[in-house]
């Protein structure tokens, strides 16, 4: 048997893997959204879940409340330990595993519903977690995710993020841009033939900042890639005073009464 071809996003996904270590606070904003996406997709006692890109375990953890039998995996050890954590303190028990995405380590069809909040969107290559997301789900099961749309404020941040990092070395392919998965077109067109009954609803993260400059320090300190840049534009203060002013222009448009309201798209389709 041939050895398994080298995965080229490895650098990337080891940058992730440490960047991506500081995000736990933020859990205390995606801890509502995780409801609502549970609800949406219809989780139901008794049945197996999977928490693709868990985080601190929010989803499977709310999963496992209405008494699935939930597992979550991450690529940070850092938020996989927090999650751990937040499993024994609610007082259920999560399966909780490091691992990739793009090659999820289950067998076929061991799930009834895989979610996603915020987290498969990362995945370098979308052609690659999509096809791994339905491999494990069971015909007739649930693929259920929530993204940020690249209109609203998240992808904005997301896409001046982008903007602002050096371009990939030549003759590497870039990984696709996460805001894209906010797009239902995209969404369609990534799922294809391999769902049906495919149905969106849109929410609103609401995170709470005493300014928009705290909020914008608190999003420097836990939000994987923006961490990165701006430890990067440390010897060019000229650049990085640009980088925060465009950034708390744009949050300043969703910014009212102590908070900064955040568009998010939630996904829904069935198996085909």
């Amino acid at each position: 048997m041939a050895a398994a071809a080298p995965d080229p996003f490895a650098k990337f996904k080891e940058a992730q893997r440490e960047g991506w270590s500081s995000f736990g606070p933020v859990e205390i904003m995606t801890t509502p959204p995780a409801a609502k996406l549970v609800k949406f997709a219809q989780v139901k006692a008794g049945q197996r879940v999977l928490d693709v890109g868990c985080g601190t375990g929010v989803v499977a953890i709310t999963a496992a409340r209405r008494g699935a039998k939930a597992s979550g995996l991450d690529l940070t050890p850092a938020l996989l330990e927090r999650a751990r954590e937040n499993a024994s303190l609610a007082g259920v028990e999560v399966d909780f595993i490091e691992g990739d995405a793009e090659a999820l380590p289950y067998p076929d069809g061991a799930f009834d519903v895989v979610l996603s909040q915020f987290g498969h969107m990362f995945a370098p290559r979308p052609a690659v977690v999509t096809r791994e997301m339905l491999r494990v789900l069971k015909s007739g099961g649930r693929i259920a995710f929530s993204t940020w749309p690249p209109e609203h404020f998240i992808g904005r941040m997301f896409a001046l993020v982008a903007r602002n990092l050096p371009p990939p070395p030549a003759g590497t392919e870039p990984p696709a841009p996460p805001p894209l998965w906010g797009d239902p077109n995209i969404i369609r067109e990534r799922l294809g033939t391999g769902v049906t009954d495919l149905q969106f609803a849109r929410d609103t993260m609401v995170a709470p900042a005493l300014s928009i400059a705290h909020f914008r320090a608190a999003q420097e300190k836990t939000i994987g890639p923006l961490t990165r840049l701006v430890a990067s534009l440390q010897n060019d203060p000229a650049k990085l005073v640009k980088l925060r002013t465009e950034f708390e222009a744009m949050a300043g448009d969703v910014y009212e009464d102590n908070a900064i309201h955040a568009p998010f798209l939630m996904t829904r389709a069935t198996k085909a």
